[in-house]
Protein backbone atom coordinates (compact mmCIF):
# COMPACT_ATOMS: atom_id res chain seq x y z
CA UNK A 1 0.00 0.00 0.00
CA UNK A 2 2.79 2.26 -0.41
CA UNK A 3 1.20 4.29 -3.42
CA UNK A 4 -2.09 5.30 -1.42
CA UNK A 5 0.43 6.24 1.50
CA UNK A 6 2.46 8.52 -0.85
CA UNK A 7 -0.46 9.04 -2.77
CA UNK A 8 -2.08 10.47 0.70
CA UNK A 9 -1.36 11.79 4.24
CA UNK A 10 -2.26 9.85 6.86
CA UNK A 11 -6.10 9.92 7.10
CA UNK A 12 -6.11 10.43 10.94
CA UNK A 13 -3.84 13.62 10.14
CA UNK A 14 -6.37 15.46 7.56
CA UNK A 15 -8.99 17.08 9.80
CA UNK A 16 -6.71 17.94 12.31
CA UNK A 17 -9.72 18.25 14.98
CA UNK A 18 -13.35 19.29 14.28
CA UNK A 19 -13.23 23.25 14.51
CA UNK A 20 -16.80 23.80 15.07
CA UNK A 21 -18.01 22.39 18.08
CA UNK A 22 -21.51 22.05 19.66
CA UNK A 23 -23.47 23.15 23.02
CA UNK A 24 -21.90 19.93 24.81
CA UNK A 25 -18.54 19.89 23.62
CA UNK A 26 -18.06 23.64 24.41
CA UNK A 27 -19.05 22.92 28.00
CA UNK A 28 -16.90 20.03 28.84
CA UNK A 29 -14.06 22.39 26.61
CA UNK A 30 -14.79 25.05 28.95
CA UNK A 31 -14.80 22.80 31.93
CA UNK A 32 -10.97 21.10 30.87
CA UNK A 33 -9.72 24.86 30.92
CA UNK A 34 -11.13 26.04 34.12
CA UNK A 35 -9.63 23.07 36.33
CA UNK A 36 -6.00 24.40 35.13
CA UNK A 37 -4.21 25.00 38.05
CA UNK A 38 -3.74 28.15 36.32
CA UNK A 39 -3.64 30.11 32.92
CA UNK A 40 -0.72 29.07 30.05
CA UNK A 41 0.32 30.37 27.26
CA UNK A 42 -2.47 29.47 25.09
CA UNK A 43 -5.72 30.31 27.50
CA UNK A 44 -6.66 33.62 29.06
CA UNK A 45 -9.69 34.33 31.51
CA UNK A 46 -11.14 37.83 31.75
CA UNK A 47 -14.24 38.94 34.00
CA UNK A 48 -15.29 41.18 31.24
CA UNK A 49 -18.09 42.09 33.67
CA UNK A 50 -18.59 45.31 31.76
CA UNK A 51 -17.11 44.97 28.39
CA UNK A 52 -13.42 44.74 27.47
CA UNK A 53 -11.07 47.21 25.53
CA UNK A 54 -10.96 46.07 21.71
CA UNK A 55 -7.02 46.78 21.47
CA UNK A 56 -6.46 44.42 24.45
CA UNK A 57 -8.46 41.64 22.81
CA UNK A 58 -6.32 42.24 19.43
CA UNK A 59 -3.49 41.92 21.78
CA UNK A 60 -4.86 38.82 23.25
CA UNK A 61 -5.50 37.33 19.74
CA UNK A 62 -2.10 37.75 18.46
CA UNK A 63 -0.22 36.40 21.53
CA UNK A 64 -2.71 33.81 21.71
CA UNK A 65 -2.15 32.52 18.27
CA UNK A 66 1.18 32.66 17.76
CA UNK A 67 1.50 30.54 21.51
CA UNK A 68 -0.70 27.90 19.95
CA UNK A 69 1.25 27.86 16.75
CA UNK A 70 4.88 27.15 18.76
CA UNK A 71 2.51 24.47 21.10
CA UNK A 72 1.39 22.55 17.96
CA UNK A 73 -1.77 23.01 19.37
CA UNK A 74 -5.08 23.33 17.51
CA UNK A 75 -6.36 26.62 18.61
CA UNK A 76 -5.88 29.02 21.69
CA UNK A 77 -8.60 30.12 24.23
CA UNK A 78 -9.74 33.89 25.30
CA UNK A 79 -12.22 33.50 27.98
CA UNK A 80 -14.78 36.08 29.19
CA UNK A 81 -16.84 35.63 32.45
CA UNK A 82 -14.10 33.65 34.56
CA UNK A 83 -11.76 34.96 37.46
CA UNK A 84 -8.49 34.53 36.63
CA UNK A 85 -7.51 33.90 40.11
CA UNK A 86 -9.97 31.24 41.24
CA UNK A 87 -11.53 30.31 37.87
CA UNK A 88 -15.19 31.11 39.55
CA UNK A 89 -17.72 31.70 36.56
CA UNK A 90 -18.73 35.45 36.88
CA UNK A 91 -21.23 37.16 34.62
CA UNK A 92 -19.73 39.02 31.00
CA UNK A 93 -22.24 41.25 29.74
CA UNK A 94 -19.51 41.95 26.88
CA UNK A 95 -21.57 42.33 23.49
CA UNK A 96 -24.80 41.13 24.90
CA UNK A 97 -26.50 41.63 21.23
CA UNK A 98 -25.39 38.78 18.96
CA UNK A 99 -25.04 40.44 16.12
CA UNK A 100 -22.24 43.13 17.82
CA UNK A 101 -20.63 39.83 19.27
CA UNK A 102 -20.13 38.02 16.35
CA UNK A 103 -19.25 41.53 14.03
CA UNK A 104 -16.35 41.33 16.25
CA UNK A 105 -14.53 38.67 13.49
CA UNK A 106 -14.43 41.60 11.04
CA UNK A 107 -12.86 44.37 13.27
CA UNK A 108 -9.97 42.22 14.45
CA UNK A 109 -9.54 40.88 11.11
CA UNK A 110 -8.73 44.18 9.78
CA UNK A 111 -5.56 44.80 11.87
CA UNK A 112 -4.30 40.85 11.99
CA UNK A 113 -1.46 39.76 9.50
CA UNK A 114 -3.68 38.69 6.14
CA UNK A 115 -6.85 39.35 7.83
CA UNK A 116 -6.77 36.23 10.36
CA UNK A 117 -9.93 36.56 12.87
CA UNK A 118 -11.48 34.00 15.26
CA UNK A 119 -12.30 30.25 14.17
CA UNK A 120 -15.56 31.28 15.94
CA UNK A 121 -17.16 33.30 18.97
CA UNK A 122 -19.34 31.63 21.30
CA UNK A 123 -21.51 32.96 23.75
CA UNK A 124 -23.84 30.88 26.56
CA UNK A 125 -25.16 30.59 30.42
CA UNK A 126 -22.75 28.10 32.01
CA UNK A 127 -24.93 28.37 34.80
CA UNK A 128 -28.27 30.58 35.71
CA UNK A 129 -27.04 34.26 35.35
CA UNK A 130 -23.56 33.44 34.51
CA UNK A 131 -22.94 34.20 31.13
CA UNK A 132 -19.01 33.34 29.49
CA UNK A 133 -17.81 34.28 25.92
CA UNK A 134 -15.52 31.77 24.76
CA UNK A 135 -13.29 33.43 21.86
CA UNK A 136 -11.81 30.08 19.48
CA UNK A 137 -8.39 31.29 18.41
CA UNK A 138 -6.23 29.85 15.73
CA UNK A 139 -2.60 28.91 15.58
CA UNK A 140 -0.68 30.59 13.46
CA UNK A 141 -0.43 29.48 10.12
CA UNK A 142 2.70 27.54 9.40
CA UNK A 143 5.68 29.67 9.21
CA UNK A 144 3.98 33.27 9.63
CA UNK A 145 3.79 34.85 12.81
CA UNK A 146 0.55 36.71 13.37
CA UNK A 147 0.18 40.63 14.21
CA UNK A 148 -2.09 42.90 15.66
CA UNK A 149 -2.05 46.48 14.36
CA UNK A 150 1.61 45.39 12.94
CA UNK A 151 3.03 44.37 16.22
CA UNK A 152 3.56 40.93 17.14
CA UNK A 153 2.69 39.49 20.60
CA UNK A 154 3.45 36.07 22.80
CA UNK A 155 2.41 35.56 26.33
CA UNK A 156 5.06 34.74 29.54
CA UNK A 157 3.68 32.46 31.68
CA UNK A 158 0.26 34.96 32.58
CA UNK A 159 2.25 38.23 30.73
CA UNK A 160 1.15 39.54 27.46
CA UNK A 161 4.36 40.60 26.44
CA UNK A 162 5.89 41.28 22.37
CA UNK A 163 7.32 38.07 20.50
CA UNK A 164 10.50 37.88 21.06
CA UNK A 165 12.83 37.42 17.90
CA UNK A 166 14.00 33.56 19.13
CA UNK A 167 9.97 32.98 18.79
CA UNK A 168 9.23 34.93 15.70
CA UNK A 169 12.21 32.68 14.03
CA UNK A 170 11.35 29.28 15.28
CA UNK A 171 7.65 30.60 13.49
CA UNK A 172 9.14 31.86 10.64
CA UNK A 173 11.47 28.35 9.53
CA UNK A 174 8.52 25.81 9.91
CA UNK A 175 8.50 23.34 7.34
CA UNK A 176 5.02 24.13 5.69
CA UNK A 177 2.45 21.30 5.86
CA UNK A 178 2.65 18.64 2.90
CA UNK A 179 0.56 19.88 -0.08
CA UNK A 180 -1.43 16.98 -0.68
CA UNK A 181 -2.49 18.23 -4.44
CA UNK A 182 1.48 17.33 -4.78
CA UNK A 183 1.84 14.05 -3.63
CA UNK A 184 3.19 12.14 -6.62
CA UNK A 185 0.79 8.48 -7.53
CA UNK A 186 3.58 6.08 -7.53
CA UNK A 187 1.96 3.28 -9.84
CA UNK A 188 0.77 6.24 -11.64
CA UNK A 189 1.65 6.03 -14.73
CA UNK A 190 1.02 8.94 -18.06
CA UNK A 191 -1.64 5.93 -19.11
CA UNK A 192 -3.39 6.51 -16.54
CA UNK A 193 -4.36 10.04 -17.65
CA UNK A 194 -6.88 10.84 -20.46
CA UNK A 195 -5.56 11.65 -23.89
CA UNK A 196 -8.56 14.14 -24.46
CA UNK A 197 -7.52 15.92 -21.37
CA UNK A 198 -4.23 16.73 -22.23
CA UNK A 199 -5.48 18.18 -25.79
CA UNK A 200 -7.77 20.32 -24.22
CA UNK A 201 -4.99 21.25 -21.48
CA UNK A 202 -2.26 21.62 -24.27
CA UNK A 203 -6.10 24.12 -26.08
CA UNK A 204 -5.65 26.05 -22.57
CA UNK A 205 -2.23 26.29 -22.11
CA UNK A 206 -1.27 27.90 -25.14
CA UNK A 207 -3.99 30.21 -24.65
CA UNK A 208 -2.83 31.79 -21.91
CA UNK A 209 0.75 31.73 -23.20
CA UNK A 210 0.07 32.64 -26.83
CA UNK A 211 3.99 33.42 -27.55
CA UNK A 212 4.87 29.45 -26.52
CA UNK A 213 2.24 27.64 -29.00
CA UNK A 214 5.16 27.03 -31.71
CA UNK A 215 6.93 25.33 -28.44
CA UNK A 216 4.02 23.95 -26.94
CA UNK A 217 3.13 22.03 -30.31
CA UNK A 218 6.98 20.30 -30.54
CA UNK A 219 6.46 19.39 -27.33
CA UNK A 220 5.82 15.79 -26.04
CA UNK A 221 3.22 15.15 -23.78
CA UNK A 222 5.46 13.93 -20.58
CA UNK A 223 7.34 17.28 -21.65
CA UNK A 224 4.14 20.02 -21.57
CA UNK A 225 2.61 18.34 -18.24
CA UNK A 226 6.06 19.30 -16.54
CA UNK A 227 6.26 22.79 -17.93
CA UNK A 228 1.89 23.06 -17.23
CA UNK A 229 3.07 22.31 -13.57
CA UNK A 230 0.68 19.38 -13.55
CA UNK A 231 3.41 16.33 -12.86
CA UNK A 232 6.61 16.64 -11.57
CA UNK A 233 9.73 15.08 -13.48
CA UNK A 234 7.34 12.88 -15.27
CA UNK A 235 5.68 11.76 -12.27
CA UNK A 236 2.19 11.88 -12.07
CA UNK A 237 0.49 13.69 -8.92
CA UNK A 238 -2.79 14.23 -7.17
CA UNK A 239 -3.27 17.45 -9.42
CA UNK A 240 -2.98 15.23 -12.60
CA UNK A 241 -5.28 12.56 -11.29
CA UNK A 242 -7.80 15.33 -10.99
CA UNK A 243 -7.78 17.57 -13.95
CA UNK A 244 -6.68 15.33 -16.20
CA UNK A 245 -7.10 11.41 -15.14
CA UNK A 246 -9.65 9.01 -16.55
CA UNK A 247 -12.56 8.27 -14.41
CA UNK A 248 -11.11 4.73 -13.92
CA UNK A 249 -7.73 6.64 -12.53
CA UNK A 250 -9.19 8.13 -9.69
CA UNK A 251 -8.49 5.03 -7.31
CA UNK A 252 -4.94 6.68 -7.06
CA UNK A 253 -6.14 9.58 -4.60
CA UNK A 254 -8.67 7.66 -2.75
CA UNK A 255 -9.72 8.36 0.28
CA UNK A 256 -9.94 11.56 -1.66
CA UNK A 257 -12.65 12.02 -4.23
CA UNK A 258 -13.27 13.97 -7.74
CA UNK A 259 -16.74 14.81 -7.97
CA UNK A 260 -18.76 17.36 -8.89
CA UNK A 261 -22.95 17.04 -8.29
CA UNK A 262 -25.00 18.82 -10.47
CA UNK A 263 -28.86 18.48 -9.17
CA UNK A 264 -31.81 21.25 -10.53
CA UNK A 265 -33.86 22.26 -8.11
CA UNK A 266 -37.58 23.45 -8.37
CA UNK A 267 -38.93 26.60 -6.37
CA UNK A 268 -40.06 23.70 -3.93
CA UNK A 269 -36.76 22.66 -3.54
CA UNK A 270 -37.58 19.68 -5.23
CA UNK A 271 -35.20 17.76 -6.98
CA UNK A 272 -35.91 17.77 -10.99
CA UNK A 273 -32.84 16.26 -12.52
CA UNK A 274 -28.98 15.97 -11.31
CA UNK A 275 -25.64 14.30 -12.82
CA UNK A 276 -22.54 13.55 -11.28
CA UNK A 277 -18.92 14.41 -12.85
CA UNK A 278 -15.55 13.24 -12.38
CA UNK A 279 -12.26 13.01 -13.39
CA UNK A 280 -10.99 14.52 -15.59
CA UNK A 281 -12.25 17.70 -14.39
CA UNK A 282 -10.84 20.12 -17.29
CA UNK A 283 -13.69 18.37 -19.59
CA UNK A 284 -16.33 17.85 -16.81
CA UNK A 285 -16.01 21.83 -16.07
CA UNK A 286 -17.02 22.27 -19.76
CA UNK A 287 -19.77 19.73 -19.63
CA UNK A 288 -21.45 20.60 -16.24
CA UNK A 289 -21.17 24.69 -17.54
CA UNK A 290 -23.03 23.19 -20.38
CA UNK A 291 -26.15 21.69 -17.83
CA UNK A 292 -27.00 25.04 -16.73
CA UNK A 293 -30.15 26.73 -17.99
CA UNK A 294 -28.54 30.09 -18.58
CA UNK A 295 -31.25 32.21 -20.11
CA UNK A 296 -31.74 35.90 -21.19
CA UNK A 297 -32.83 38.15 -18.22
CA UNK A 298 -35.22 41.08 -19.85
CA UNK A 299 -35.25 44.26 -17.79
CA UNK A 300 -38.83 45.73 -16.53
CA UNK A 301 -37.72 49.09 -18.64
CA UNK A 302 -39.04 52.36 -17.33
CA UNK A 303 -36.25 54.10 -18.37
CA UNK A 304 -32.92 53.60 -20.13
CA UNK A 305 -31.09 53.28 -17.17
CA UNK A 306 -30.62 49.41 -17.61
CA UNK A 307 -29.68 47.24 -20.49
CA UNK A 308 -32.44 45.48 -22.51
CA UNK A 309 -31.40 41.96 -21.71
CA UNK A 310 -28.20 40.18 -20.40
CA UNK A 311 -27.51 36.81 -19.11
CA UNK A 312 -29.02 35.16 -16.56
CA UNK A 313 -25.82 34.02 -15.09
CA UNK A 314 -22.37 35.56 -16.82
CA UNK A 315 -20.06 32.95 -18.53
CA UNK A 316 -17.17 33.83 -16.55
CA UNK A 317 -19.15 34.09 -13.20
CA UNK A 318 -20.09 30.35 -13.37
CA UNK A 319 -16.43 29.62 -14.27
CA UNK A 320 -15.03 31.06 -12.18
CA UNK A 321 -17.07 30.05 -8.74
CA UNK A 322 -16.47 26.64 -10.07
CA UNK A 323 -12.96 26.43 -10.44
CA UNK A 324 -12.32 28.28 -7.41
CA UNK A 325 -14.80 25.23 -5.70
CA UNK A 326 -12.38 22.73 -7.50
CA UNK A 327 -8.80 24.77 -6.80
CA UNK A 328 -9.78 25.30 -3.02
CA UNK A 329 -11.84 22.08 -2.01
CA UNK A 330 -10.58 20.23 1.12
CA UNK A 331 -9.53 16.97 -1.23
CA UNK A 332 -8.32 15.58 2.50
CA UNK A 333 -11.73 15.57 4.01
CA UNK A 334 -13.12 13.23 1.13
CA UNK A 335 -16.36 15.04 0.09
CA UNK A 336 -17.16 16.11 -3.19
CA UNK A 337 -18.23 19.46 -4.69
CA UNK A 338 -21.87 20.61 -4.92
CA UNK A 339 -23.21 22.84 -7.71
CA UNK A 340 -27.27 23.37 -6.95
CA UNK A 341 -29.31 25.34 -9.91
CA UNK A 342 -32.51 25.90 -8.66
CA UNK A 343 -35.71 27.47 -10.58
CA UNK A 344 -35.54 30.77 -9.08
CA UNK A 345 -32.51 31.88 -10.59
CA UNK A 346 -30.04 31.21 -8.59
CA UNK A 347 -26.75 29.06 -8.40
CA UNK A 348 -25.25 27.56 -5.33
CA UNK A 349 -21.83 26.26 -5.02
CA UNK A 350 -20.20 24.87 -2.16
CA UNK A 351 -16.84 23.20 -1.49
CA UNK A 352 -15.12 21.79 2.03
CA UNK A 353 -12.95 22.95 3.78
CA UNK A 354 -12.28 26.23 6.15
CA UNK A 355 -12.28 29.85 3.83
CA UNK A 356 -8.45 30.61 4.25
CA UNK A 357 -9.05 34.41 4.43
CA UNK A 358 -11.07 33.97 6.89
CA UNK A 359 -13.44 36.86 5.43
CA UNK A 360 -14.64 37.50 1.65
CA UNK A 361 -14.33 41.04 2.10
CA UNK A 362 -10.16 40.70 2.96
CA UNK A 363 -10.03 38.95 -1.09
CA UNK A 364 -12.16 41.40 -2.02
CA UNK A 365 -10.40 44.85 -0.52
CA UNK A 366 -6.26 43.04 -1.46
CA UNK A 367 -7.68 42.48 -5.09
CA UNK A 368 -4.61 40.76 -4.47
CA UNK A 369 -2.72 36.56 -4.70
CA UNK A 370 -3.88 34.98 -1.49
CA UNK A 371 -0.68 34.40 1.25
CA UNK A 372 -2.17 30.81 1.82
CA UNK A 373 -3.13 27.84 -0.44
CA UNK A 374 -4.85 24.78 0.68
CA UNK A 375 -3.35 23.10 -2.88
CA UNK A 376 -1.04 25.23 -4.22
CA UNK A 377 0.26 23.15 -6.34
CA UNK A 378 -3.14 22.59 -7.92
CA UNK A 379 -3.89 25.98 -7.83
CA UNK A 380 -0.64 26.76 -9.90
CA UNK A 381 -1.99 23.82 -12.23
CA UNK A 382 -4.87 25.79 -12.79
CA UNK A 383 -3.64 28.97 -13.07
CA UNK A 384 -1.12 27.88 -15.90
CA UNK A 385 -4.66 26.44 -17.97
CA UNK A 386 -6.19 29.89 -17.22
CA UNK A 387 -8.81 28.20 -15.17
CA UNK A 388 -8.68 30.59 -12.35
CA UNK A 389 -7.47 33.85 -12.04
CA UNK A 390 -3.45 34.83 -12.17
CA UNK A 391 -3.38 37.54 -9.91
CA UNK A 392 -6.06 36.75 -6.88
CA UNK A 393 -8.81 38.87 -8.39
CA UNK A 394 -11.15 36.45 -9.79
CA UNK A 395 -13.80 36.71 -6.88
CA UNK A 396 -13.37 40.84 -7.08
CA UNK A 397 -14.46 40.73 -10.53
CA UNK A 398 -17.52 38.15 -9.71
CA UNK A 399 -18.86 41.21 -7.93
CA UNK A 400 -18.17 43.78 -10.12
CA UNK A 401 -19.67 41.54 -12.60
CA UNK A 402 -23.43 41.32 -11.05
CA UNK A 403 -22.74 44.83 -10.16
CA UNK A 404 -22.79 46.40 -13.34
CA UNK A 405 -25.60 44.11 -14.04
CA UNK A 406 -27.69 45.73 -11.06
CA UNK A 407 -27.80 42.04 -9.64
CA UNK A 408 -27.12 41.40 -5.94
CA UNK A 409 -24.21 40.57 -5.27
CA UNK A 410 -22.43 37.11 -4.63
CA UNK A 411 -23.19 35.81 -1.51
CA UNK A 412 -20.58 33.84 0.71
CA UNK A 413 -21.10 31.64 3.43
CA UNK A 414 -18.08 29.82 5.03
CA UNK A 415 -18.96 28.75 8.10
CA UNK A 416 -19.32 24.70 9.15
CA UNK A 417 -16.10 23.92 7.56
CA UNK A 418 -17.23 24.55 4.34
CA UNK A 419 -17.67 27.47 1.94
CA UNK A 420 -20.48 28.06 -0.36
CA UNK A 421 -20.92 30.69 -2.84
CA UNK A 422 -24.82 31.78 -3.68
CA UNK A 423 -25.47 33.76 -7.17
CA UNK A 424 -28.79 35.28 -8.21
CA UNK A 425 -29.15 35.60 -11.87
CA UNK A 426 -32.18 38.66 -11.63
CA UNK A 427 -32.66 42.15 -10.03
CA UNK A 428 -34.29 41.35 -6.14
CA UNK A 429 -35.63 44.80 -5.77
CA UNK A 430 -35.57 47.50 -9.09
CA UNK A 431 -36.35 50.08 -6.94
CA UNK A 432 -32.98 49.52 -5.39
CA UNK A 433 -31.36 48.53 -8.81
CA UNK A 434 -32.71 51.61 -9.85
CA UNK A 435 -31.24 53.66 -6.88
CA UNK A 436 -27.71 52.11 -7.83
CA UNK A 437 -28.09 53.24 -11.42
CA UNK A 438 -28.50 56.53 -11.01
CA UNK A 439 -25.70 56.68 -8.54
CA UNK A 440 -22.62 55.51 -10.18
CA UNK A 441 -19.91 56.52 -8.19
CA UNK A 442 -20.49 54.21 -5.38
CA UNK A 443 -17.08 52.05 -4.40
CA UNK A 444 -17.62 48.38 -4.39
CA UNK A 445 -16.78 48.59 -0.69
CA UNK A 446 -20.05 50.52 -0.30
CA UNK A 447 -21.95 48.53 -2.37
CA UNK A 448 -21.74 45.38 -0.60
CA UNK A 449 -22.86 47.06 1.97
CA UNK A 450 -26.45 47.79 0.46
CA UNK A 451 -26.29 44.88 -0.96
CA UNK A 452 -26.52 43.20 2.80
CA UNK A 453 -29.64 46.21 3.17
CA UNK A 454 -31.36 44.76 0.59
CA UNK A 455 -31.01 41.19 1.64
CA UNK A 456 -32.29 42.38 4.82
CA UNK A 457 -29.04 40.80 6.46
CA UNK A 458 -27.23 42.15 9.24
CA UNK A 459 -24.67 45.00 9.37
CA UNK A 460 -22.04 45.15 11.86
CA UNK A 461 -22.36 48.72 14.27
CA UNK A 462 -19.23 49.70 12.86
CA UNK A 463 -20.49 48.97 8.59
CA UNK A 464 -23.67 50.71 9.77
CA UNK A 465 -22.11 53.97 11.26
CA UNK A 466 -19.81 54.28 8.35
CA UNK A 467 -22.85 53.86 5.79
CA UNK A 468 -24.87 56.88 8.36
CA UNK A 469 -21.31 59.30 8.05
CA UNK A 470 -21.87 59.38 4.21
CA UNK A 471 -25.29 59.96 4.44
CA UNK A 472 -26.91 56.55 2.79
CA UNK A 473 -28.56 55.27 5.34
CA UNK A 474 -30.59 56.14 8.57
CA UNK A 475 -32.69 54.00 11.27
CA UNK A 476 -30.91 52.14 14.23
CA UNK A 477 -29.96 48.76 13.93
CA UNK A 478 -31.67 45.89 12.50
CA UNK A 479 -34.29 48.25 11.09
CA UNK A 480 -32.34 50.66 8.93
CA UNK A 481 -33.28 52.43 5.43
CA UNK A 482 -32.41 54.14 2.70
CA UNK A 483 -31.09 58.05 3.66
CA UNK A 484 -33.02 61.11 2.24
CA UNK A 485 -29.92 62.07 0.49
CA UNK A 486 -30.27 58.89 -1.53
CA UNK A 487 -33.84 59.21 -1.93
CA UNK A 488 -33.38 62.34 -3.20
CA UNK A 489 -31.11 61.50 -6.01
CA UNK A 490 -33.20 58.51 -6.71
CA UNK A 491 -36.62 60.37 -6.76
CA UNK A 492 -37.32 58.08 -3.90
CA UNK A 493 -38.59 60.74 -1.88
CA UNK A 494 -42.21 59.16 -0.36
CA UNK A 495 -40.48 55.87 -0.01
CA UNK A 496 -38.27 57.52 2.04
CA UNK A 497 -41.11 59.31 3.97
CA UNK A 498 -42.66 56.18 4.20
CA UNK A 499 -39.61 54.47 5.65
CA UNK A 500 -38.68 57.33 7.85
CA UNK A 501 -40.63 57.36 11.20
CA UNK A 502 -42.38 60.39 12.22
CA UNK A 503 -40.96 62.43 15.24
CA UNK A 504 -42.23 60.83 18.70
CA UNK A 505 -43.15 64.37 19.85
CA UNK A 506 -45.58 64.62 17.11
CA UNK A 507 -47.10 61.30 17.57
CA UNK A 508 -47.62 62.12 20.97
CA UNK A 509 -49.55 65.40 20.00
CA UNK A 510 -51.87 63.19 17.78
CA UNK A 511 -52.60 61.38 20.93
CA UNK A 512 -53.48 64.15 23.20
CA UNK A 513 -55.41 65.73 20.08
CA UNK A 514 -57.78 62.79 19.87
CA UNK A 515 -58.06 63.05 23.81
CA UNK A 516 -59.36 66.37 23.91
CA UNK A 517 -61.54 65.71 20.38
CA UNK A 518 -63.24 62.78 21.59
CA UNK A 519 -62.71 62.45 25.31
CA UNK A 520 -61.67 58.93 25.93
CA UNK A 521 -59.78 57.17 23.70
CA UNK A 522 -58.15 53.34 24.05
CA UNK A 523 -54.87 51.37 22.57
CA UNK A 524 -56.34 50.05 19.91
CA UNK A 525 -57.54 53.56 19.03
CA UNK A 526 -54.35 55.01 18.94
CA UNK A 527 -53.43 51.72 16.81
CA UNK A 528 -55.79 53.13 14.08
CA UNK A 529 -54.37 56.17 14.28
CA UNK A 530 -51.30 55.87 14.13
CA UNK A 531 -50.05 52.42 12.65
CA UNK A 532 -50.27 53.32 9.07
CA UNK A 533 -48.00 56.88 9.68
CA UNK A 534 -45.48 55.13 11.88
CA UNK A 535 -42.09 53.89 9.90
CA UNK A 536 -42.74 51.02 6.75
CA UNK A 537 -38.91 49.85 8.42
CA UNK A 538 -40.70 48.71 11.25
CA UNK A 539 -42.84 45.23 11.46
CA UNK A 540 -46.69 45.48 12.74
CA UNK A 541 -45.28 44.17 16.24
CA UNK A 542 -42.73 46.63 16.59
CA UNK A 543 -44.93 49.17 15.64
CA UNK A 544 -47.51 48.37 18.45
CA UNK A 545 -44.60 48.22 21.04
CA UNK A 546 -43.87 52.01 19.67
CA UNK A 547 -47.12 53.34 20.08
CA UNK A 548 -47.37 51.61 23.63
CA UNK A 549 -44.24 53.12 25.03
CA UNK A 550 -45.53 56.26 24.21
CA UNK A 551 -48.61 56.07 25.82
CA UNK A 552 -46.38 55.40 28.88
CA UNK A 553 -44.21 58.23 28.41
CA UNK A 554 -47.14 60.65 28.24
CA UNK A 555 -48.27 58.91 31.33
CA UNK A 556 -44.82 59.32 33.20
CA UNK A 557 -45.22 63.27 32.09
CA UNK A 558 -48.40 63.45 34.00
CA UNK A 559 -50.13 64.41 30.67
CA UNK A 560 -52.85 61.82 30.33
CA UNK A 561 -53.72 59.00 32.74
CA UNK A 562 -55.45 55.65 32.66
CA UNK A 563 -58.81 54.44 33.63
CA UNK A 564 -59.81 51.74 36.45
CA UNK A 565 -60.63 49.57 33.89
CA UNK A 566 -57.24 49.43 32.44
CA UNK A 567 -58.14 50.10 29.08
CA UNK A 568 -59.40 53.61 28.35
CA UNK A 569 -57.06 56.70 28.34
CA UNK A 570 -58.21 60.37 29.51
CA UNK A 571 -56.26 63.70 29.10
CA UNK A 572 -54.85 64.35 33.03
CA UNK A 573 -56.68 67.21 34.72
CA UNK A 574 -55.20 70.42 36.03
CA UNK A 575 -56.76 69.51 39.06
CA UNK A 576 -55.52 66.09 39.93
CA UNK A 577 -51.68 66.76 38.86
Amino acid sequence: MLSLWTCFEVFSQMTYNDKYMNSSELRKKLGELVELSSENEIVEFKEANNGFDFRKIGKYFSALSNEANLKNKDYAWLVFGVKDTDHSYTNSSFRLNEADLQSLKGEISKKTTSGISFVDIHAFEIEPGKRVVMFQIPPAPTGLPVSFEGFYYAREHEELVPLNIEKQERIRIQEPRRDWSKLICEDATIDDLLPEAITRARELFKRKNPKLTANVDSWDDIKFLNKAKITINGKITNTAILLLGRPESVHFISPAVSKISWILRDKDGQALDYEHFTSPLVLSVDELYAKIRNLRYRYMQEDSLFPEEVFTYEPEVIREALNNAIAHQDYKLAGKINVVENEDSSLVFSNLGSFLPVRIENVIKSDAPSEFYRNRFLSDAMVSLSMIDTIGSGIRKMFISQKNKYFPLPEYDVTQNQVTVTIIGKVLDLNYARKLAQIPDLNLDTIILLDKVQKKKEISAADASQLRSDGLIEGKRPNIYISSKVALKTNEKTDYMNRRAIDDEYCKKMITDYLESFTTGTRSDFEDMLLDKLSHNLTELQKKHKIKNLLQSLKKEEKIELLPNGRTWILKSSESI
